[in-house]
């Protein structure tokens, strides 16, 4: 059961999913939402906006997960950290299947890059296994393994490569606390209110049940940054995860 947390740090645990196609549209979510502290820049809208759209965000006083999950080979990838290190985000994502040297050497950069620029190296989170897969869209990659077991596995080959959080389903939070401890930080996407649509997700959960099993952050998108008020609907889920605990 998760304990009694300030209202205040429980809306903190909120990262708000920028998910859209433009800066435009991005500026309209930063300024509806005064209270969210983090917000996520993710594929679609840093490949339409660019570097420059991490310096919006910090603009607003806020917090960056950039959330492009990194796999390539290692010095490719921890290239690509340093320049996120340099650029100032909070969080950032790569793949755990891209291996334990892969990881290695992204840690190894994150530090070394901030420790020149006087900062606080980014959390960096080992993606396991996405939310839109299940056991047979694993299958289909030659993967045998269960979800839930492969998500542990490669849980496990983050934590023993210096990674200090992971990115998985609401459905592995209680697994991988259990077997790989309290301080491996875990963030979830899949997350849902019982009064939004489960969309293209499939391994989902509501933001009170995430908190409760021991989720550090939950990523929530369109439930709402799409809904009517998105300032009401943050402080509606803030108010779900508030009576949880």
């Amino acid at each position: 059961m998760a304990e009694k947390i300030a209202l205040k740090e429980l809306k903190g645990k909120i990262i708000i999913a920028l998910d859209v196609k433009n800066q435009a549209e991005a500026q309209k979510i930063l300024e509806s939402l005064p209270e969210a502290r983090i917000f996520k820049v993710g594929l679609e809208l840093f490949t339409a906006e660019g570097p420059a759209m991490i310096e919006t965000v910090k603009n607003y006083g806020r917090q960056v997960f950039l959330d492009l999950k990194l796999h390539d080979i290692p010095n490719t990838v921890a290239s690509a950290v340093r320049a996120a290190v340099r650029r100032g985000v909070s969080m950032l994502t790569i793949h755990t299947s891209g291996g334990k040297e892969m990881m290695r050497r992204a840690v190894q950069a994150a530090e070394e890059e901030a420790e020149k620029e006087g900062t606080e190296p980014p959390l960096l989170l080992g993606v396991t296994v996405l939310t839109s897969l299940k056991d047979k869209d694993l299958e289909e990659t030659g993967v045998i393994s269960e979800t839930q077991v492969q998500v542990l596995r490669l849980a496990g080959l983050a934590l023993a490569s210096g990674l200090k959080g992971i990115v998985c389903s609401p459905q592995e939070i209680e697994l991988v606390r259990r077997e790989l401890g309290p301080d491996l930080k875990i963030i979830t996407p899949g997350i849902r209110p019982v009064w939004a649509e489960a969309q293209d997700q499939k391994r989902i959960m509501t933001p009170a049940e995430a908190l409760i099993k021991g989720a550090d952050y939950m990523v929530i998108g369109r439930p709402i940054t799409q809904a009517a008020s998105p300032a009401e609907a943050f402080t509606r889920i803030a108010g779900e995860l508030e009576a949880a605990v």
